[in-house]
């Protein structure tokens, strides 16, 4: 890549590292410039790892420094997803083809679907929580609370290694399958949902980086420049995620699937 090029990825980063922090898709906008500015397909997707580790970095400690933080859960979480990285990151060594855009277009459009049906649940059980509740006393609410609790945590780690697989394997639009399986299935709100998101992606970006760069398929000053952009907007998406709430977050959310699945199906 020319300077010039290098600088014009640092700015398209800085966007989409404030995307991948609020929702998810921010790769959806990098990586097509990438390789539009003559970048191979498979280098394309190494080398957005390295900026994609410095903006989850920044993005935990601005999430840290307004006080939202739980690492204890975050690394038994991206432990899980370690496993199925090694997978995914070889294959993603040999991805290329119209496949990886049509792929990642219906995992996306389902993930919006499984969000909006959650949030109604949600809001459904809200309006009629006597439903729920009406034949339990409260030891036995708190008995059913904590089961539930357990389960839900139980289903979002054992789901955590096919997101470690899908994102060691295309990472494009991970964002979106952490924040389905955190918001809607551990039932965590958006807030830390993202909060939990950037610490998972960054662990095993590690693994992935170390797989993509054995097989020679990381361009490591692109990346550094990718990396310096992604970073300032990963610290920007932190900071506006906590100041701008769950509305806001859900907005940014579902109009970047929309818009990314459309245009994916359309290249």
């Amino acid at each position: 890549m020319d300077l010039w090029q290098n600088l014009l990825l640092a700015g398209v980063g800085i966007i989409a590292g404030i995307l991948n922090v609020l929702a998810g898709g921010g790769s959806l906008i990098l990586m097509p410039t990438m390789i539009f500015l003559g970048m191979p397909g498979a280098t394309t997707n190494g080398t957005a790892r390295v900026a994609i580790l410095g903006q989850n970095v920044t993005a935990i400690a601005g999430f840290r420094q307004k006080g939202f933080s739980d690492f204890r859960l975050s690394f038994s979480l991206a432990l899980c997803a370690i496993p199925g990285t090694f997978l995914g990151a070889f294959l993603g060594t040999k991805l290329s083809g119209v496949w990886f855009n049509r792929v990642l277009a219906v995992v996306m459009l389902g993930v919006l679907v499984t969000m909006i049906l959650g949030e109604r649940k949600k809001k459904k059980s809200k309006l009629n929580p006597e439903n729920d509740v009406k034949s339990l006393d409260q030891n036995d609410l708190e008995a059913k609370d904590s089961i539930d609790q357990r389960r839900r945590l139980t289903a979002g780690h054992f789901l955590m290694v096919l997101v470690g697989f899908y994102g060691g394997f295309i990472q494009a639009g991970v964002g979106f399958i952490i924040i389905a399986i955190i918001n809607n299935v551990m039932k965590l709100d958006l807030l830390r949902t993202n909060m939990h998101k950037v610490f998972i992606v960054a662990i095993y970006t590690v693994v992935a980086i170390g797989i993509f760069a054995w097989e020679g398929k990381i361009d490591w000053i692109t990346g550094l420049f990718l990396m310096a952009g992604m970073s300032l907007g990963g610290w920007i998406g932190s900071h506006l995620a906590v100041s701008k709430g769950d509305s806001f977050i859900r907005a940014v959310l579902y109009t970047a699937i929309v818009c990314m699945s459309i245009r994916l199906l359309l290249m």
